[in-house]
């Protein structure tokens, strides 16, 4: 190999990775701060708020405020396509890391159902709890029982639920299969169903790497993101799924089709 085509396939050097930390961990810091005081003085009183004729309640356009500027002390800028139905609806979205929560809450204040381990997590746990994440052991037929009613009783409330059916958080770009039984809390609540793909994009075009890589954990991943150059985070609002209540497969299948063609680059 050549000392030019060694030159060429090196990785290009952030110059300017440093710089980022220098500004965005103090807004971090503060943005944190004001989480916290956020949840004391407004969310844990006003839990219960709902939706009315289309309008929302003071505290959820908070939620969407505070996820908004904290997307941007990243570096991300969020973008919305479509539009997201009146509350509640069940939103069915992709997941490859921690900020697809804070992505779709910058568009739509909603409760989502997050792995159990999270609850024990300081401060993220309190917080999440706080905002109405509804918690889940995994590999416990037990526990989804009791999540589903859960989503079901936040649904019929008024209150708009988000799940991620792959499961888990996927690598590499890699849409996995889309578990069928959490669809059957739309069905039972009687409220549409609406696909969110979650994109993250650099010039129009996709970016894998702005999820968790594999093996990689949470602290690391906010580190790393915390340097990167700016990127847009796009939440396209697709088209609701028919009710198919014989047919939950089906109509995981066709969410995973929708969210699976607004992932793909488009051409310019």
């Amino acid at each position: 190999m050549s000392l030019d085509t060694a030159t060429a396939a090196a990785p290009e050097r952030d110059l300017l990775r440093p710089l980022r930390y220098l500004w965005r961990v103090p807004l971090l810091l503060l943005h944190i701060v004001l989480g916290i005081a956020l949840c004391s003085l407004v969310l844990s009183w006003n839990q219960h708020a709902v939706m009315k004729n289309g309008r929302e309640p003071f505290v959820h356009r908070m939620i969407r405020w505070w996820s908004t500027q904290l997307l941007r002390i990243f570096g991300m800028r969020s973008v919305r396509f479509g539009e997201p139905l009146a509350d509640p609806v069940l939103f069915i979205a992709n997941h490859t890391s921690w900020t697809d929560i804070e992505l779709l809450h910058s568009q739509r204040a909603t409760c989502f159902v997050a792995k159990a381990e999270i609850a024990r997590w300081p401060l993220v746990g309190w917080m999440a709890a706080t905002g109405g994440t509804i918690f889940h052991r995994r590999g416990n037929n037990h526990s989804l029982s009791t999540v589903m009613q859960a989503m079901v009783e936040r649904l019929r409330s008024g209150r708009s639920v988000g799940v991620f059916p792959e499961g888990g958080t996927g690598y590499n770009g890699v849409l996995k299969v889309f578990h069928a039984r959490i669809f059957q809390a739309g069905l039972d609540a009687e409220v549409p169903v609406q696909p969110v793909a979650l994109r993250f994009a650099r010039g129009g075009r996709r970016l894998i790497d702005a999820g968790f890589r594999e093996g990689e954990s949470f602290v690391h991943n906010i580190v790393r993101l915390l340097g990167e150059a700016p990127m847009d985070a796009e939440v396209h609002f697709l088209v609701p799924v028919p009710a198919s209540p014989d047919a939950r497969r089906r109509m995981a299948e066709l969410s995973r089709e929708r969210i699976a063609a607004a992932l793909e680059d488009r051409p310019a």
